[in-house]
């Protein structure tokens, strides 16, 4: 059976994440993910669904990401992850659900408006 794909999004990331039977090897976008991500923070919360679900080391993971910053990134693989991980097995649902590793973050950044130098705020005002 072909490996099905998960997607996760945060911002304006967005990252397609397969999950196979192994050692426990995180591969993004063809590199080691320490090595994209360079951050302890980012590194440990694409971990933890796996860290949730006591499933450390058995899934070698596979993992495709653009868009937006590390940040964004880190959390889009997280949410990928945990939806690749109910994928497999539904009883993951309840203890991923509980950490909210299952909510997708809908908050973006405001569009820029016109008249004014970002989305609200204003140029300088002058009385006179």
């Amino acid at each position: 059976m072909a490996d099905q794909i998960y997607v996760g999004r945060r911002k304006t990331s967005v990252a397609r994440v397969i999950l196979r039977n192994g050692n426990g090897k995180i591969t993004v976008n063809g590199k080691d993910f320490e090595q994209v991500f360079p951050q302890l923070l980012s590194r440990e919360d694409i971990l933890n669904p796996f860290k949730v679900t006591d499933t450390v080391g058995h899934y070698d993971t596979i993992v495709n990401v653009t868009g937006g910053g590390t940040t964004g990134q880190a959390q889009a693989v997280r949410l990928g992850i945990a939806r690749a991980l109910i994928g497999l097995n539904p009883d993951f649902r309840p203890a991923l659900k509980v950490e909210g590793f299952l909510t997708r973050d809908p908050r973006m950044v405001e569009r820029k408006k016109y008249g004014r130098p970002k989305a609200r705020k204003r140029f300088q005002f002058s009385k006179r």
